[in-house]
């Protein structure tokens, strides 16, 4: 008898920023360590994962479109990690790519073979430059720009979304880690793995609001955001990998080679 189809994760992975456009993007080298790991935890959830590093925006294009042509279990994870502004995540040549493009690539009209099936994406990118303190503060702010919010709008139904921060603020990675994708990671290795996915969303929110930055943003916090259209329960990351298969696909192989050293958690 024929095992279902499994499941499907694609990490697309900026490390390493080139071109003229891209001076003002610094090397991300515990992105692509952070990754790796991540691909380990996916396949244990029982998901055919593809690692893809240091993408130009056609290349992203091109995965995503790829995607669609590939035959899908019961969902679809997707895990951006770069450099990033508001409703954008920057390629490795420092272009801008709008995430209502990918949103869009993975919608019904475009994807059929996703149609109906619950699409969750985690968005590992800066949204602005504020560094957020962990504090209240009652200001006259301005009106958001009309455009603020239209990557939301863009997400198709049946998806969830997860931003490593809140519009306008910094999101914090280290040599080893970050803080959204670090505290996801801890919670698939343990019983939450088996949670509904917003009751997840909600513990890793909660696991991120204690991290706290160092360094040259030391007190820096984080407070992820979390959007969904899902029209009902769904439980992701609640199966096992069976223990003959193989280990997941990490393809291509990065433009850069660092080596792995274990780092204390600092942000």
């Amino acid at each position: 008898m024929s095992r279902p189809k499994k499941s499907r994760a694609l990490l697309i992975v900026n490390s390493y920023f080139y071109g003229s456009t891209s001076q003002r993007l610094s090397p991300r080298p515990g992105a692509e360590r952070e990754a790796r790991r991540l691909c380990r935890t996916l396949s244990d959830c029982n998901y055919e994962v593809q690692l893809c590093s240091d993408l130009t925006a056609k290349e992203i294009e091109d995965v995503y479109e790829r995607e669609c042509d590939a035959d899908h279990g019961d969902y679809f994870v997707s895990i951006l990690s770069s450099h990033g502004e508001e409703g954008v995540i920057f390629d490795c040549e420092g272009q801008p790519v709008p995430l209502t493009q990918i949103f869009q690539a993975v919608s019904p009209p475009r994807c059929h073979k996703l149609a109906g099936k619950p699409k969750i994406f985690f968005i590992q990118a800066c949204r602005g430059e504020q560094i957020d303190r962990g504090v209240w503060v009652e200001t006259d702010s301005a009106e958001p720009q009309a455009d603020s919010f239209s990557h939301y709008l863009s997400i198709p139904e049946n998806t969830a979304v997860m931003f490593a921060s809140s519009p306008g603020y910094a999101a914090f990675i280290n040599q080893w880690e970050s803080m959204l994708l670090g505290a996801f990671q801890e919670l698939l290795n343990g019983e939450e793995r088996d949670l509904e996915l917003t009751r997840l969303m909600t513990r890793i929110s909660g696991n991120v609001a204690m991290r706290e930055a160092r360094g040259q943003h030391g007190g820096g916090k984080e407070m992820p955001c979390f959007v969904t259209t899902m029209l009902k329960e769904v439980y992701p990351f609640a199966q096992r990998r069976p223990a003959l298969d193989h280990e997941p696909a990490v393809l291509p192989a990065s433009r850069h080679h660092a080596q792995e050293r274990t780092q204390r958690r600092a942000y």
